[in-house]
């Protein structure tokens, strides 16, 4: 529990400021560190992305108390 918000909230507007990146950087920072996860054998599927839906729907139906 945050017990000063103003405070975080300062601290996430000014981290956002100091390493925003560009919409065109973006894709190639993401490009960049999956090709590094995959290289170390963390991701080995190629499937990853629907993988990754998967377990985030998972997860969001398990903490609104969905049932599908």
């Amino acid at each position: 529990m945050t017990r000063n918000k103003h405070k975080l909230n300062k601290f996430y507007r000014r981290l956002i400021e100091e390493e925003s990146i560009s919409h065109k950087e973006a894709p190639v920072v993401c490009k960049a560190l999956y090709k590094q996860v995959a290289f170390w054998g963390i991701i080995n599927s190629e499937n990853f992305i629907l993988e990754r839906l998967q377990n985030d729907l998972r997860m969001a139906k398990a903490i609104n108390g969905l049932t599908w």
